[in-house]
């Protein structure tokens, strides 16, 4: 738990309101997040693979995705994706079908997801570190129509004695090599409400849960982490060493490219040691980071590329306060956009306003509670409610459960309900509980404390 009492700094209306001038060079990109994330319905026809392909014909020759030397357009991305979309229904993949993809962090990753998205199947994105029992466990929860994996891998999966049938990435450009290149019908078929991914809980307090990402929770994902967190222009390279089975890398990194027909540099995965030079020969101009790259980056010793990047924004969680001046001073870095949320959760708070040492700014109404630190539920009082901590201090955070805010929770119906709160202030209403304290600091913002 954090210990610096400054990380629970108050925040006030004179503090947000010297920074609003900040914000006016990017309102464009912030209203036109906020069109297409927040139009959403559960019903209406907005999706992934509709968003993608609007602007593939509209950004069509600029640089969607780097990777080493290897560069491709927003046009030949969206073109690949529907020859592997034809691929995924030549096998029979359809609505509501799951492609299970487990696949080392490459274009080809990016591109058969949005594949299966467009065929109306869902990304079961499994962590290809998974071996064993464990990997087994994962890929009898998503019970795929098609395992795609790299060659690699096949192994891994054969002996888990999972009864999937795995292909190898490379049959699957084969296959893909004639298939044709139009947007696939399916695309129209998709709402908004369909689940877009499966992504994998860690499994630290057991074996992985499959929490369910829909396309109406993506696409307000862009509108928050890619119009009020990161901001990006077309000009801007945004750099991902993070696996795209997490969803920092899924979600929040293709969002925010997405929104302004930025440019993805993907890596193959973390280096603390080659870090800064990775980030450099992208030519990128920020990154997605978690917060134990920023504690391993900070560790290494002071080299002349710290401050020889283009990096004027980051976006992430879990940069702790006690560490934040100390990381922004040394790699210049002008502007920090922490946020705080969760695969599964219905919350999420963004540092909007580039204030230090917070996650953020959370519109929607949230409580802090007591909470057992045994068992991590809620204490409730001697009439059966929950109680709220005084502001300022450390509580359980939980957000309400509604029409604005639904938890689309896992594909476990008991796992889902384990992460309920029934009857909390009052007979009738359900909160979601996060698992983790937080404290209040005033106009909305709030500062990560621990993990329960």
């Amino acid at each position: 738990m954090a210990d610096d009492v400054t990380a629970f700094t108050p925040i006030r209306l004179t503090d947000v309101a010297a920074r609003l001038p900040a914000l006016l060079p990017d309102l464009p990109v912030i209203l036109h997040a906020a069109v297409t994330g927040l139009r959403a319905r559960p019903n209406t026809r907005d999706s992934i693979g509709r968003v993608f392909q609007n602007r593939a014909g509209r950004y069509r020759d600029r640089v969607f995705l780097r990777f080493d030397d290897e560069r491709i357009s927003y046009g030949d991305a969206n073109a690949t994706v529907n020859r592997y979309a034809a691929v995924l229904t030549d096998r029979g993949v359809g609505h509501g079908d799951v492609v299970a993809i487990m696949l080392r962090n490459s274009p080809n990753t990016v591109l058969m997801m949005l594949a299966a998205v467009k065929c109306g199947a869902i990304a079961g994105m499994v962590n290809y570190n998974q071996t064993g029992e464990v990997l087994a466990h994962s890929l009898g929860l998503l019970d795929a129509k098609v395992l795609v994996t790299d060659a690699d891998l096949v192994d891994a999966v054969t002996e888990s004695g999972a009864s999937a049938d795995p292909m190898a990435i490379d049959e699957m450009v084969r296959l893909a090599a004639g298939a044709p290149t139009a947007n696939p019908a399916s695309v129209d078929t998709v709402r908004a409400k369909d689940p877009a991914f499966y992504i994998f809980t860690s499994g630290t307090t057991g074996l992985p849960k499959a929490s369910v990402m829909t396309h109406q929770r993506w696409l307000r994902a862009m509108a928050g982490f890619g119009g009020l967190g990161l901001r990006l222009h077309s000009s801007d390279t945004l750099y991902c060493a993070l696996p795209l089975y997490h969803n920092n890398a899924l979600t929040v990194t293709l969002a925010s490219v997405l929104v302004s027909g930025a440019t993805l540099a993907l890596d193959r995965s973390f280096s603390a040691t080659r870090f800064w030079d990775r980030v450099i020969a992208a030519d990128a101009t920020a990154f997605v980071y978690i917060g134990e790259v920023c504690r391993y980056l900070l560790n290494q010793p002071p080299k002349p590329t710290d401050r020889a990047h283009r990096v004027r924004v980051i976006c992430g969680n879990g940069l702790r306060p006690e560490i934040w001046d100390e990381f922004a001073t040394r790699f210049g870095i002008k502007r920090i956009c922490e946020f705080y949320g969760a695969s599964e959760g219905n919350a999420a708070f963004i540092n909007m306003f580039n204030m230090p040492r917070t996650a953020g700014f959370a519109p929607m109404p949230l409580a802090y509670v007591e909470y057992d630190p045994d068992t991590g539920a809620p204490r409730r009082g001697s009439d059966g409610r929950v109680r709220r901590v005084p502001r300022g201090q450390p509580g359980l955070l939980i957000s309400p459960v509604n029409r604005l805010s639904p938890f689309d929770g896992y594909t476990d119906p008991v796992a889902t309900e384990q992460k309920l709160i029934r009857n909390a202030f009052k007979d009738g209403d359900c909160w979601f509980n996060t698992g983790d304290l937080m404290a209040a600091q005033g106009m909305g913002h709030a500062v990560f404390v621990d993990r329960l």
